[in-house]
């Protein structure tokens, strides 16, 4: 619900919302069970002063009940409204004209009902809000909880939090229930510093809940939950503005499929967006996804604990072998490097492990440790002090005393070797002895999966010192040949711009494509052959028409006139069969075969352009093998989307083929993103497919423009 063109909240404007000294409870209730009872009892622990405001009381439970917000004895930081849809806008006015900080809004019944008439209800909300610079949480929401002063405001059931610790994380999530059944992580020890929930979003929103919390010293790491957004692109602004001041916003979207894309408007009123769109976005501001709600948590408060990787590579120890060999196969799967130790590591191991242990790494200490407990410790102290481990995984298979001593020696190294330790809870009993040190232990990070403890871990070998943002520092086209196209692309009628004139515009930034010469007939084709030299391709050119294969209007490999004669005579009686108006002809110099790449390019209702680089032919038609990024990207950019290609070992030569310049075609893989960048208002759709690549010769071979209406 909130727009685009608002800017962030800053810290300032929603500190009296979020962090206040004085709330004012509206709708406060005797009623057992009541919003307003939950509430109350809620902020029992809060720190600063609670006014129960209801006309029907006098007081409530021995404290004061004034009957309006005017009555108070002073004007509140926050105004939580635990009243009925129908009553909430006089109460927001009251606020607003009283100078109140912000208000939470329980009540719901508004947009997500999909009635004109109750969104109207909310956009009035919205409107509010800006005009009396009243920031608005809600409304349908649970509310929010803030650990460090005690201010829960919501009518969740809610663990309580004696001290929070300086590796805390910070909760955000639209999903009300969601969001508290992630802070119920401090019932086993996790550090949370505040639960936020915005759900139908009116006014604050998941971007202005990140920028918060960037700016908040007693938040080190933000677990991101979201079903999806009108306007997408401020949760970047504030993601970069987090990366900036040293912490990762951690993030698990829902609503990835169609059916939980309507399942979302429905919820919220939400935008659920398209998942690779989303996940190319996350990219570039550093946001790390993980796949799996069980993982936000424990991946963010590992990354609200580990410092910068100092080390290129993981080491394991471990008193199973078993758990030892699941590491490797989790540390593959993930990509995560596990270098040998070096020699004077492995001298130590040699020394300590038992002729039927493993001195390498992963280290199985075997079941020794039990009778000789400090070699478990001089093993994990030898590991940390190498300079090619950024820090050493542990798995626990058992739960008893002797763990908690293992987990509290080992985070003690960690922190002296300036590295971090991970304790994987391989065992069922899952608050056992142990379970709870490891995960309030300041270098030691806890994952009850082995697969989620690499997967963290692979982020965070990953993750660059500084994301790269939104776009490219500087254009690689000049900003007159930008124009010169932009008007050509608005002079072309029609809803398709076929292969040849689409090749003529892209070629205008620089991308290479196969020249042709055009034919009415037979006897043109066969003279536009001669001219170009044998073999050559021919192909049916002809307005709107997109997919020439589809109808027979391609041929391939003519090496002689009477070939191209004959398939000329039989592409034109294809598209006379198809019904095909105002049909020519293309002829084409035969490329040499090597590797196709596709390149498209698409207009997200969110993101606006994206780009799309796949290997093309059966690669990315029954493999789904792309790589999606915004447009437009940076030489480095498209490098990298390269190498996140299944397939991209197949560009170094495959079967006695050259290497592909990955330079090259990264470099034009950046031109055609520039191109859908700057042309985005013009085209939906556009397809360069495929390009053949062998060595340095890259050239284009076809493409499609799929014009945007109107434009």
């Amino acid at each position: 619900m909130t727009d685009a063109a608002r800017p962030l909240y800053t810290h300032a404007q929603l500190r009296r919302l979020l962090d206040p000294q004085s709330v004012a409870l509206v709708g406060a209730s005797e009623r057992a069970g009541s919003f307003g009872d939950r509430v109350a009892s809620n902020m029992a622990g809060f720190r600063g002063r609670l006014h129960l405001v209801n006309a029907r009381y006098q007081e409530i439970g021995g404290k004061p009940c004034y009957p309006s917000l005017a009555a108070l004895p002073e004007v509140p930081d926050c105004v939580v409204s635990a009243v009925a849809r129908e009553a909430v806008e006089p109460v927001l006015e009251e606020a607003a004209s009283l100078g109140v900080g912000g208000a939470v809004v329980f009540a719901s019944g508004y947009a997500e009902t999909a009635k004109p008439g109750r969104a109207a209800e909310q956009a009035r909300l919205q409107a509010l809000a800006r005009t009396r610079a009243m920031p608005i949480i809600g409304p349908n929401c649970l509310g929010i909880v803030n650990y460090l002063s005690g201010a829960a405001m919501t009518f969740s059931a809610l663990p309580r939090q004696d001290q929070v610790a300086p590796h805390a994380v910070g909760i955000i999530s639209q999903s009300g229930a969601l969001g508290f059944a992630l802070a119920l992580a401090v019932a086993h020890g996790t550090a949370v510093s505040h639960v936020l929930t915005s759900g139908n979003s009116c006014d604050v929103d998941m971007a202005d809940y990140v920028a918060y919390l960037a700016d908040d010293p007693a938040c080190r790491a933000i677990a991101c939950l979201f079903e999806g957004m009108a306007s997408p692109r401020r949760l970047l602004d504030a993601a970069l503005r987090a990366a900036e001041r040293g912490k990762v916003v951690v993030a698990h979207k829902i609503a990835v499929g169609e059916s939980g894309a309507a399942a979302a408007l429905s919820h919220t009123g939400s935008l659920a967006g398209s998942d690779a769109a989303y996940r190319a976005a996350f990219a570039r501001a550093g946001i790390v996804v993980v796949d799996q709600f069980e993982a936000l948590m424990e991946t963010a408060a590992f990354f609200a604990k580990a410092p910068a990787p100092r080390g290129a590579g993981i080491a394991v120890v471990a008193a199973s072998g078993g758990a030892a060999i699941m590491a490797a196969d989790k540390a593959e799967i993930h990509g995560v490097p596990l270098p040998q130790p070096a020699p004077a590591t492995r001298a130590v191991l040699e020394a300590r492990i038992p002729e039927f242990g493993s001195p390498r790494n992963p280290c199985d200490v075997t079941a020794q440790v039990l009778t000789d407990p400090e070699s478990l410790n001089a093993c994990a102290k030898a590991l940390l002090d190498d300079p090619a481990y950024a820090a050493l995984v542990v798995p626990s298979v058992y739960a008893y005393e002797p763990v908690v001593r293992r987990i509290l020696a080992f985070d003690a190294l960690a922190a002296a070797a300036g590295k971090f330790a991970c304790t994987i809870w391989v065992n069922e009993h899952l608050e056992g002895p142990g379970a709870r040190e490891a995960e309030t232990a300041a270098h030691t990070a806890l994952f009850r999966s082995t697969d989620r403890c690499f997967a963290a871990l692979a982020a965070w070998l990953a993750r660059p010192a500084a994301p790269h943002g939104l776009a490219p520092a500087e254009r690689l086209v000049a900003a007159a040949v930008r124009d010169e196209v932009a008007t050509a692309l608005a002079k072309e009628g029609g809803a398709i711009i076929g292969e040849a004139p689409a090749k003529a515009l892209l070629a205008r930034y620089g991308i290479p494509v196969v020249g042709e010469v055009g034919a009415d007939d037979a006897e043109g084709a066969v003279a536009a052959a001669e001219r170009l030299g044998f073999p050559v391709a021919l192909k049916l050119a002809a307005p709107d028409l997109a997919h020439k294969t589809e109808i027979g209007g391609v041929r391939l490999g003519l090496r002689d006139a009477e070939a191209v004669r004959e398939a000329a005579a039989e592409v034109l009686a294809a598209a006379k069969r198809a019904g095909v108006g105002g049909a020519g002809l293309l002829v084409q110099r035969m490329i040499p075969a090597g590797l196709e790449i596709m390149l498209g390019a698409r207009v997200d209702p969110l993101f606006g352009p994206l780009v799309v680089v796949g290997l093309g032919g059966v690669f990315v038609e029954l493999l789904h093998d792309s790589a999606v990024d915004l447009a437009p990207v940076s030489p480095a950019g498209a490098r990298a989307m390269l190498e996140r290609l299944r397939g991209a070992r197949l560009l170094d030569g495959f079967r006695g083929a050259p290497a592909i310049d990955r330079d090259r075609l990264a470099a034009i893989i950046a031109r055609f993103s520039e191109f859908a960048a700057d042309h985005a208002a013009h085209y939906r759709e556009i397809d360069l497919n495929p390009l053949i690549a062998a060595g340095g010769e890259i050239v284009a071979v076809d493409a499609l423009i799929v014009a945007k209406a109107g434009g």
